[in-house]
């Protein structure tokens, strides 16, 4: 017999999101060994449906879908309040590091490529309930410090912390995703521009909750830069001429980072010497009387 993972409770409930039917019924079997109840989504509109409605223990999720894609399921998934929460493996044949990236930025828990063992899916399984478990328990108080060596570091501790966020906060899932925009293209700049990809330099994030805002500081390991001389990004004023400039110094498409993040938060600002960055997203306030 394979390995054992943590049971699950009881009648605990998996949506499975697989429009074929043979790949639906093997995964189905599966999880009634570990006492889950499955019920099967050919699609992702039905699978958002059938999360908000029966509100599942767990989300195995199919990539290729016939309507629109698991990750778009995935994000939608996470931006819910009822549904945040859930824990969400994705289960596809995309094995690349492009899509497991993606798989991870919109919020999933564990990517399982197939074909898979049956000890994989399990411990995948295993890892994404006490997921959820740990985010029930916690809530944020004071600051909290991450450091941040790859990417998929980032979005983990990113989506971790901010579904805190929206848990612990008056932040609606609105206002996290805007905070959520605008710390990931800051993070990316730290370790695109700051560090230059180095794996050696460190990208470290503190997050500080007070009573009427939240203060997340990015600070990357470089020489830092002059903010008020960027020609390769885009400006309010301005925002097509640093194509140009980009095209010429052989860059990627892109530059619009600092002018969309300042859009998304109430305050940004740089330290003197260009390698931190303070963003600040109050508390809306319920006017008196």
């Amino acid at each position: 017999h394979p390995r054992q993972a943590r049971r699950a409770p009881a009648m605990a409930t998996a949506l499975i999101v697989e429009d074929h039917p043979d790949q639906a019924d093997m995964v189905a079997k599966l999880l009634r060994l570990r006492n889950y109840e499955p019920v099967v989504a050919p699609d992702g509109e039905t699978a958002l449906d059938l999360a908000r409605r029966i509100a599942p223990d767990l989300v195995l999720l199919d990539l290729m879908l016939p309507d629109i894609t698991g990750f778009d399921v995935c994000r939608r998934l996470r931006t819910e309040r009822a549904t945040m929460l859930t824990p969400v493996v994705m289960l596809t044949a995309l094995g690349d590091s492009e899509n497991r990236v993606q798989g991870f930025r919109v919020g999933a828990n564990a990517y399982v490529t197939k074909p898979y063992a049956v000890d994989e899916l399990f411990e995948a399984i295993t890892a994404a309930c006490a997921w959820r478990d740990r985010m029930e328990r916690s809530r944020l108080q004071g600051e909290i410090h991450v450091e941040l060596d790859s990417e998929i570091t980032l979005l983990n501790d990113l989506n971790d912390f901010l579904l805190n966020l929206c848990q612990s906060t008056p932040f609606d899932a609105e206002q996290v995703m805007h905070l959520r925009q605008a710390v990931l293209e800051m993070a990316h700049n730290a370790i695109e521009w700051g560090n230059r990809h180095e794996s050696d330099r460190l990208v470290t994030i503190c997050y500080r909750v007070s009573d009427d805002r939240v203060e997340i500081v990015v600070r990357d390991q470089g020489p830092g830069f002059d903010v008020n001389n960027l020609p390769h990004a885009a400006a309010p004023d301005d925002p097509f001429t640093h194509l140009d400039v980009r095209d010429k110094l052989g860059l990627r498409a892109g530059g619009f980072g600092l002018m969309i993040t300042k859009g998304m938060v109430d305050e940004l600002r740089y330290n003197g010497v260009g390698n931190e960055v303070t963003l600040i997203k109050r508390f809306r306030r319920e006017p008196e009387g």
